[in-house]
């Protein structure tokens, strides 16, 4: 995909997906926070299309005014339009940014935030990444017997 813009295949909206996104018994699901947001993500290697899909949440416990809601939701789509290419294009994972503040934050804050919690993500993803490959290859040690010194 070419650009900056936003595909539909980039938006996470299965409710399946959501649901094992939202699932307290689901062991895959990390999180982290960046004041003023949290990200849940899992990776979900099962999917046919591996792009990374997102979704934002903005609780109506912590901003009660739609139009409020609204323009937080418009500062986390274009924050993480701008900078989804932290992250691996084939990183199939579902990523749920959710807005914890009381209060409308400005963009610089909400992107600078984003920002963190994409750079986590991709070195988690590096991470298990490493641990895959490390598990794939054969030890290259030869198999001795460990030699004691007891003598």
């Amino acid at each position: 995909m070419k650009g900056l813009r936003l595909y539909k295949i980039e938006k996470l909206c299965s409710e399946t997906a959501i649901s094992r996104l939202f699932a307290r018994s689901d062991s895959q699901v990390r999180s982290a926070l960046a004041y003023p947001l949290r990200l849940a993500w899992r990776v979900d290697d099962t999917r046919q299309v591996k792009v990374p899909r997102f979704l934002a949440s903005v609780p109506k416990k912590r901003l009660r005014h739609a139009v409020d809601r609204v323009t937080m939701r418009r500062r986390i789509r274009e924050a993480y339009r701008l900078n989804r290419d932290l992250i691996p294009r084939d990183l199939p994972a579902d990523l749920a940014f959710i807005y914890v503040a009381d209060r409308l934050l400005p963009s610089a804050k909400v992107t600078s935030s984003l920002r963190r919690l994409l750079k986590e993500v991709d070195k988690a993803a590096s991470r298990q990444a490493a641990d895959t490959r490390e598990q794939q290859q054969p030890s290259s040690l030869p198999d001795t017997p460990p030699v004691s010194n007891l003598d």
